[in-house]
């Protein structure tokens, strides 16, 4: 668990009759670091407007002692410059020109937003505060919108058409920095709020919470459909995370405002390469927190053309498989002739069955190629194997954990069915590992060694005395009354222990 300081630029600062744990910059400067002293934050209140400042080494020195620090050198120099608000005006854009003003920024939230803005205004601007806040995380945004009516009307003609992200034309956009003794009475009020919630609620440091070494983000997204986890398995993550001295939290990507908070994420919503997922995971392993899925796993779990040449280079055993570029005859008689109908065809990304066509007919191939090789500059086709079954191995840093035998959905050649409600996915058989065929955890192990030392799911098929490795999935299925039907709670622990594992090799570096 982190202690959290709070430091300014004198020691007769108005902070010090709120807070316990505000320090000068001078005392954090002379005491600090101490020894045996638990992990630490830093909430740096000082002026970093200047260069060299007293704020600017708050900063500096912080990281180089190994603590987390709100703002950091990073982004005091970013916030310096001229920042691109090009990509967030948007939510904002259709303020009007009476709406000119400045507007307070404390920690991501925004406030006193006055009658004069409507819904959709106030939704915007949270929005807005909320995505500056994730890419200059600051303690305090001056936020400036003004028109500028003149400009607006003799150029609205000549950008109509350049405008085209809906940005309004003549309006201005800029943030600045400010110290806290430079707010507006009325302002510094709202700003002591503000901090007190962030300090005890976002970086959870109330005195009441009981105590963990670590915290957690079970990173989940509530509308999807077919999640890696359903309720009651989150649950017991973050049980069995207790009991590691994990303080795990289940959030959603809108509700991480600053990924430094935490020191492990575990990653609970389908995952794909151009997605936040992808992101969030590259963020936390650049700022050396424990991350699974990792960024790498991510980025070849969910490219299928990166597995099979893995596959093919590791000669991991598989279906045949090609990559396929075009769709011109001599390419569609060529599939014909090597694999015959029906045959599969594959996106490169995909999950849960998605971006999986079988087709029956040199027609249907042709079409179908041409309809993805819309979307994707190459395509896999593979040969068709039909098994009543796939086996699914659950693989922890190159470990088997788990096994599970899923059933073909009714009247359907896959697991999943994504045009069948009632019967979307079929029945399931799960066992201990040791009463598995020991080619088919061979070929698991095999699979996950080509990727990384992630949680792998690995799908494989059984046909006789053969087994062919479909994919490794680098985000999978883990239910309660599924996939810890023989386990049981001891799987979750198995689990969280790795993040602990790693977490204390993390502390040994």
């Amino acid at each position: 668990m982190y202690k959290t300081l709070i430091v300014v630029d004198t020691e007769d600062s108005p902070l010090k009759d709120q807070f316990s744990d505000v320090i000068s910059f001078e005392k954090y400067l002379r005491d600090y670091p101490k020894v045996n002293e638990p992990q630490t934050r830093l909430i740096n209140l000082c002026d970093t407007e200047h260069y060299l400042s007293k704020g600017y080494y708050c900063s500096l020195l912080a990281e180089a002692r190994k603590h987390v620090v709100l703002p950091s050198v990073k982004t005091i120099n970013n916030l310096r410059n001229e920042v691109d608000l090009q990509s967030l005006v948007p939510l904002i854009s259709g303020f009007t020109e009476s709406l000119d003003q400045s507007i307070w920024i404390y920690f991501g939230k925004t406030h006193g937003l006055n009658q004069g803005h409507n819904q959709a205004q106030i939704k915007g601007l949270k929005t807005f505060a909320k995505k500056l806040f994730q890419e200059y995380p600051s303690p305090i945004i001056k936020l400036n919108i003004s028109h500028d009516s003149a400009t607006s009307s003799a150029n609205s003609s000549a950008n109509s058409s350049a405008n085209s992200s809906g940005i309004r034309t003549g309006m201005t956009v800029s943030i600045e920095r400010c110290a806290p003794n430079a707010l507006p009475e009325n302002e510094q009020v709202i700003f002591l709020e503000q901090l007190k919630d962030f300090t005890q609620t976002v970086w959870r440091m109330g005195s009441g919470a009981k105590r963990h070494r670590w915290d957690m983000a079970i990173l989940v997204n509530p509308e999807e459909k077919v999640p890696p986890s359903n309720k009651d398995a989150l649950s017991r993550f973050v049980k069995a995370a207790a009991k590691q001295g994990i303080n795990a939290e289940i959030v959603s990507y809108s509700q991480i405002t600053n990924i430094n908070q935490y020191d492990a994420l575990f990653i609970r919503e389908t995952t794909a390469i151009d997605h936040h997922t992808y992101r969030l995971a590259c963020e936390a392993e650049k700022n050396g927190i424990v991350v699974l899925d990792d960024p790498t796993s991510i980025l070849r779990c969910c490219n299928k053309v990166f597995l099979h040449d893995a596959f093919s280079y590791q000669k991991v055993p598989s279906l045949n498989t090609v990559v396929v570029s075009d769709a011109s005859a001599e390419t569609v008689a060529k599939l014909r002739d090597e694999m015959g109908f029906p045959l599969v065809l594959k996106m490169p990304e995909g999950s849960f069955s998605n971006g999986v066509y079988k087709v029956k007919t040199e027609e249907e191939l042709t079409e179908k190629l041409l309809e993805l090789l819309a979307e994707s500059a190459l395509v896999l086709a593979q040969e068709y194997c039909f098994t009543d079954y796939d086996w699914r191995i659950g693989v922890l840093n190159g470990r088997a954990i788990y096994a599970c035998r899923y059933k073909m959905a009714r009247n359907h050649w896959q697991i999943y069915n994504h045009e069948s409600e009632r019967f979307f996915s079929g029945g399931f058989e799960t066992m201990p590992t040791f009463e598995v065929p020991q080619k088919v955890l061979k070929a698991a192990l095999k699979a996950c060694a080509a990727v990384g030392n992630g949680l792998y799911g690995v799908d494989i098929k059984q046909k006789d005395n053969n087994v062919y490795v479909l994919e490794v999935n680098d985000n999978p299925s883990i239910d309660h009354k599924v996939e810890d039907a023989y386990l049981g709670n001891e799987l979750y622990m198995q689990i969280m222990s790795e993040f602990q594992r790693r977490l204390e090799e993390r502390g040994k570096a």
